[in-house]
């Protein structure tokens, strides 16, 4: 019976759900919905196609004891919020949908990014007495996080929520992530001429253009502003693809990269995009600019991070709970979009995202333990 799982069983069980986001999150949200339906909560699944075809949904559950006449309307107190999907996982890793304990932690894909959360909520609702949850608490379940918080976006247009108090699950050891810095993406296309090697006066390198301007982008890119909840403690930036050329013997006429930036909060949208634009121009404009080679730039993402609350009842809730301190967050949630509805917003959960996408993920047992205990305080009355 599910009163007799243990956090370990319910995240062996979900573990076993292969859930990256090419497939459907439908299995994963049936299996939770049989974990809650005999406790008496009423489930809500608001469904969709990706743009591939394949079916999904995003799930908002309330407890037996709310008595709202609207439930995915009505402003939720507490909402544990958590992604459905995981990244790919590698064809060689054997073991990656099962469960393995070895040395105080348990392996698998998704253990601690975010299946060991909802595992933790799940102990902790099944291990209380019904009546005992608070009323208007929620557990809100998206799709396509991964790959840009698609899910949680299609919810929020699909909805009216509004949040008091939002607890985002990620791994972050269970240090409650009161910021997050926002994330930007842009490529830069860089036009040159082909010509045959043999004869380089002939041609313009586009590869050679792009180097000189990266250097230039990463050597100018001086942080203005710091925040020291964050490690770095300042806004960064990587280009971590670049693709151009066509043959070693030819000159070559095409150059891409992108540029990825993680910016704190409080930097203006936008600021990071325009001084990159700043820096081509002036490559541009420079005499030295080859006379036919074209630069462009097009921005993909430039999302604002989030800021602490400036009334944080759930971080002093927290603050006697987890014996740590608050940090911010450098790496992607949804928590910068659920800011948007929600009075305050903590990302947490057990785990270390430096184990997460890979085949070292895995998730400490005792932070599960404490983890399903501290919600259990949280969820209860």
């Amino acid at each position: 019976m599910t009163q007799a799982l243990s956090v370990i069983d319910l995240l062996r069980e979900l573990v076993a759900v292969s859930t990256p986001s090419s497939v459907s999150n439908l299995p994963l949200l049936h299996r939770v919905s049989a974990h809650l339906a005999p406790l008496g909560w009423h489930v809500m699944l608001f469904p969709y196609a990706d743009e591939k075809g394949i079916e999904k949904a995003n799930l908002i559950a309330r407890p037996n004891g709310y008595r709202g006449q609207d439930k995915e309307q009505d402003k939720i107190d507490l909402a544990f919020i958590c992604h459905t999907d995981t990244v790919p996982y590698a064809a060689d890793w054997a073991g990656a949908l099962h469960l393995e304990e070895s040395e105080g932690m348990l392996h698998g894909c998704g253990s601690c990014d975010v299946k060991g959360a909802l595992a933790c909520f799940l102990a902790a609702v099944v291990g209380a007495k019904s009546d005992a949850i608070r009323s208007n608490v929620a557990l809100i379940l998206t799709a396509d996080e991964e790959i840009g918080c698609k899910g949680m976006e299609r919810l929020l247009g699909a909805t009216n929520l509004r949040i008091g108090s939002a607890l985002v699950s990620e791994p972050t050891s269970l240090r409650p992530g009161i910021a997050g810095k926002g994330y930007g993406l842009a490529r830069i296309r860089v036009e040159g001429r082909e010509a045959h090697s043999a004869f380089p006066q002939q041609g313009i390198s586009a590869i050679s253009i792009a180097a000189r301007l990266i250097a230039k982008i990463e050597d100018s890119f001086i942080p203005s502003r710091h925040d020291r909840l964050f490690d770095p403690p300042h806004t960064t930036l990587n280009i971590g693809v670049i693709e151009g050329g066509t043959a070693k013997n030819i000159i070559p006429g095409q150059c891409s990269f992108l540029v990825e930036w993680r910016a704190i909060p409080g930097e203006e949208t936008g600021a990071v995009f325009n001084r990159i634009s700043a820096l081509i121009e002036e490559v541009r404009q420079s005499p030295s600019s080859p006379e036919h080679a074209a630069i462009h730039i097009e921005q993909l993402r430039d999302e604002s991070g989030f800021a602490p609350a400036s009334v944080g009842t759930l971080q002093e809730r927290l603050a006697t709970l987890v014996a740590h301190e608050p940090v911010g967050i450098s790496f992607g949630s949804e928590a910068s979009r659920v800011a948007r509805i929600a009075d305050e917003v903590i990302v947490i959960g057990p785990g270390d995202m430096h184990t997460a996408h890979s085949a070292r993920e895995c998730v400490p047992i005792a932070e599960l333990q404490q983890w399903t205990r501290v919600l259990r305080s949280l969820l209860t009355v």
